[in-house]
């Protein structure tokens, strides 16, 4: 497995970076444009791995996809509601979005296919979900290990109706089912029977339904409800900068003392992952918002803080590679469920800034980062995309880090290691 060196940055740097789409909305969007009465257009979406695995699933459905990856554009023919396609294998990839959010669209056809994904995405739980569609009618035929990838889909449509789920091992099941409730009989009415993490990635998946007309409540996101109406076509929906993906740039400003702009996240961002900004504030960045865009500005000095972070877990990573700069101990709460994303993402980030010599603690769920110099070394990646990310802003300001498999973050940011070169004065405002 081949490695990448990230040269440490000294000068200072006042740069606009442009992100790419964000995939959470993306792949929101392209399911709602999927289910829709008419034609829509997505403008900025992202094109990576994990949205063209649900391009390549929805068109293995019946859906005509026109893309346009040099304009950032996708043309999404809708099907009204209902898949045509009988006997399609609907291949994830490593995507959890994917999985999640197609299942359900799958399970509102006549028909049987079977969906699959790579090796890691076997292992992550899809137990809530199968759950949930089987007490709406449909048949599932697990073909591995129960609660699991790969499965045969023998789909009747979904009746729909009143659903109790788990909210506390991830919010996709509950955003899948959301996503094609407009498409069920009796609609949907789910009530969270546990805590729901991740709250502000549902929030996001009833707006974005919201703008391709449908009708949703959420009740405090403990009973949610969506009723029966269908989506209707949207001529021109756009996709924000991805605010996860702005996070690694965000916190490079605030750690090398530089700025950083990104035009697109402002005040109205749907993105709740945009709130990493505000702990960035905590730890003695300064923040500057406007209502279309953000802008971080390092102040040379970085304070640890104890944090939860249940609701933009996303971004916990990117706090953990920066918080052994901090001039205090950081702890970071609230994020057991990530140990079920790509990798155990708690784990792999303790792992390796041990690797690196600094003192940290692996906790039930999150934590504890102590301050030191780290050494140089390779960083292990786990297949995972924001670790490579991460910790790249380790390598930014140490010497001698390398990071391996950096071409993992072709999941969702394919440009990432030439916008991080941006920085270095080759793209400013």
């Amino acid at each position: 497995m081949n490695s990448l060196e990230v040269e440490p940055l000294s000068q200072p740097f006042d740069v606009v970076v442009r992100p790419p789409g964000s995939k959470s909305i993306t792949n929101r969007a392209l399911i709602c444009a999927a289910l829709a009465r008419g034609t829509s257009t997505l403008e900025g979406a992202l094109f990576a791995e994990d949205t063209e695995a649900m391009v390549r699933c929805l068109g293995a459905l019946g859906v005509g996809i026109e893309a346009e990856e040099s304009a950032q554009r996708l043309t999404v023919h809708g099907i009204r509601g209902v898949p045509p396609v009988d006997g399609a294998v609907l291949d994830a990839a490593l995507s959890g979005t994917t999985s999640r959010f197609i299942a359900p669209v799958a399970a509102l056809g006549r028909s049987t296919v079977v969906l699959d994904g790579a090796g890691p995405l076997r292992l992550r739980p899809m137990g809530e979900m199968f759950d949930a569609l089987t007490a709406m009618g449909c048949v599932l035929v697990p073909l591995g290990d129960p609660g699991c990838l790969p499965v045969q889909i023998e789909a009747q449509g979904l009746a729909g109706g009143p659903i109790e789920l788990r909210g506390d091992v991830s919010s996709q099941f509950l955003s899948g089912l959301l996503l094609a409730a407009p498409e069920m009989d009796a609609g949907l009415q789910v009530e969270m029977v546990s805590d729901l993490v991740s709250k502000p990635y549902v929030e996001m998946t009833l707006k974005v339904m919201q703008a391709f007309g449908a009708e949703t409540t959420h009740g405090n996101f403990r009973r949610l409800s969506v009723e029966p109406t269908g989506y209707r076509a949207v001529n021109e929906f756009v996709v924000e900068p991805d605010a996860s993906a702005a996070s690694y740039f965000f916190a490079a400003a605030a750690l090398l003392g530089g700025s950083v702009t990104i035009h697109g996240l402002g005040t109205d961002s749907l993105q709740g992952d945009l709130s990493f900004v505000d702990l960035l504030g905590r730890m003695g960045a300064q923040v500057i918002r406007s209502a279309t865009s953000t802008q971080v500005v390092g102040t040379g000095s970085l304070h640890g803080i104890e944090v939860d972070m249940a609701e933009i877990s996303d971004t916990a990573q990117t706090l953990a590679a920066i918080a052994p700069f901090a001039d205090s101990p950081t702890r970071v709460t609230g994020i057991g469920f990530i140990r079920a994303k790509e990798t155990d993402r708690i784990a792999a980030v303790v792992t390796e800034l041990q690797r690196l010599g600094i003192s940290a603690v692996e906790e039930s769920d999150g934590f504890l980062i102590h301050p030191g110099v780290p050494n140089p070394g390779v960083v292990q990646t786990y297949r995972d995309h924001r670790m490579a990310m991460s910790f790249a802003l380790v390598g930014l300001r140490s010497a001698g880090i390398q990071i391996a498999d950096p071409a993992c973050v072709a999941k969702t940011y394919p440009n990432f290691w030439n916008d991080l070169e941006t920085l270095r004065g080759s793209d400013g405002k």
